[in-house]
C-alpha cells in the first residue's frame, strides 16, 4: 500500500525556555521530501535507534516532482497539483521506517513552494523557496536551532550537491541559521542565542561512487538505463571526505524502507534505485561527511565514525569559559 497523505510538524514560532532532554542532537535540512532518506538514511536511522535527538527540517513539498506510478500522475503540478501533501504523507512515513519523530517543514508546510530545477519558469514564482529572502527563511529555521539547541547540523555543500536551486537555498539558509542563531541581539523572541558545535556538508567519495557502479553493472539489474558517477550528487575526491558512518544490517534495511516510502520518486531494486529518469544507481550504505565548521573528532588521516565526536569536549570546554567570564 502507498502511504497517503499525513499531518507534518509546522516549525515553532518560538524557541523552548527548558534545557533540551537528549544529550545529543541532530538537525539536518534538506529541500524536497526524499533527499532525507537517499542521502542521510544511515545516519538518521543509527541516531535515532541511538537514542539521540534527530531533527529534521524540510524546505519545501516537492510540489514540482515527477511522478514516476501511473497511477498517481494525476498529482502532478500540471494536472491537480496536489503532489506536495501526497509527498508529505510519503515522508511521514520515511520517518517512521527511520525511526525519527521530530520532523518539520520550514515555515510551515507549503510556505516555501519547490522551484523546479535550475531555469525553469517556476524559478520565478514569487512562493518559490528560490526566490524567498535569505534572512526571512533563515529566521523559521532559527526557530528550530533555539528550541532544539543541536550540537551537530548536517547540510548541503554551496553548490547542493548538483545544482538544484532549492538544493543551493537549503545551504544558505541552513548556514545563514546557523550564524544567526548564535546571535544573542538577533530575534530574541526565537529563543536564547545558540552557537552549533560542528556543521558537516553532505558528500560521497568518488572511490564509494565507482564501486557502488561497478556492484550495478555485475549485478545484472533490471534498470533501463544506468546512471554515471557524475550523475551522483555531492561527489568529491576521497581526500575530501572527513566522517564515514558505516550502516550495520539493520540501518541499511531502515534507509531501503525509508526510500520505498517514496513511491512518487523513487523506484527501488534491491541495493539499487532509479528516479525517474529511470537510471539505475547505486543505494549507498554508508554515508559521508565534510566537517566545515567545529573541531575534528578524529586524528589528522583518519575519518570521524561519529558525528558527536568530540561534542562533549566542546561542551565543557564552553562551560569553563562561561564559568571563568562570571568570575572576571
Amino acid at each position: 500500500m502507498s502511504p497517503q497523505p499525513a499531518p507534518s510538524r509546522s516549525v515553532p514560532s518560538g524557541g523552548s525556555a527548558s534545557r533540551p532532554a537528549f544529550s545529543r542532537r541532530l538537525l539536518l535540512v534538506h529541500a524536497h521530501p526524499d533527499d532525507e532518506s537517499i542521502v542521510n538514511g544511515v545516519t538518521m536511522a543509527k541516531y535515532a535507534a541511538e537514542g539521540a535527538q534527530v531533527t529534521l527540517v524540510t524546505c519545501t513539498l516537492g510540489e514540482e516532482g515527477e511522478v514516476i506510478p501511473p497511477e498517481l500522475a494525476h498529482l502532478a503540478p500540471d494536472r491537480d497539483d496536489t503532489l506536495g501533501p501526497y509527498r508529505a504523507g510519503e515522508l511521514a512515513a520515511a520517518m517512521e521506517a527511520l525511526g525519527v519523530t521530530d520532523h518539520r517543514f520550514l515555515g510551515e508546510p507549503g510556505r516555501y513552494r519547490d522551484s523546479g530545477m535550475m531555469g525553469a519558469v517556476q524559478n520565478e514564482r514569487p512562493d518559490a523557496f528560490w526566490q524567498a529572502p535569505l534572512d526571512e527563511a533563515a529566521a523559521d529555521l532559527v526557530a528550530v536551532i533555539r528550541e532544539v539547541r543541536p550540537q551537530v547540523l548536517v547540510a548541503y555543500d554551496p553548490h547542493g550537491g548538483y545544482g538544484h536551486p532549492d538544493h543551493i537555498q537549503a545551504h544558505r539558509v541552513a548556514m545563514r541559521g546557523a550564524e544567526l542563531a548564535a546571535q544573542a541581539d538577533f530575534r530574541p523572541e526565537l529563543g536564547g542565542a545558540h552557537a552549533i558545535g560542528k556543521i558537516y556538508w553532505n558528500c560521497t567519495p568518488r572511490s564509494v561512487v565507482e564501486e557502488g557502479f561497478a556492484r550495478l553493472h555485475a549485478a545484472g539489474h533490471r534498470f533501463p538505463g544506468v546512471a554515471t558517477v557524475d550523475d551522483v550528487p555531492g561527489v568529491v575526491p576521497d581526500s575530501e571526505v572527513t566522517a564515514a558512518l558505516h550502516g550495520d544490517p539493520a540501518q541499511i534495511a531502515a534507509k531501503t524502507a525509508a526510500m520505498r516510502a517514496h513511491y512518487t520518486q523513487i523506484a527501488v531494486d534491491g541495493p539499487f534505485f532509479a528516479l525517474s529518469n529511470d537510471l539505475g544507481q547505486p543505494l549507498f550504505g554508508s554515508e559521508h561527511y565534510r566537517l566545515v565548521q567545529g573541531v575534528p573528532g578524529a586524528a589528522v588521516g583518519t575519518h570521524e565514525d561519529d558525528l558527536f565526536a568530540g561534542v562533549g569536549e566542546m561542551a565543557g570546554m564552553e562551560e569553563s569559559v562561561r564559568i571563568e567570564e562570571v568570575a572576571e
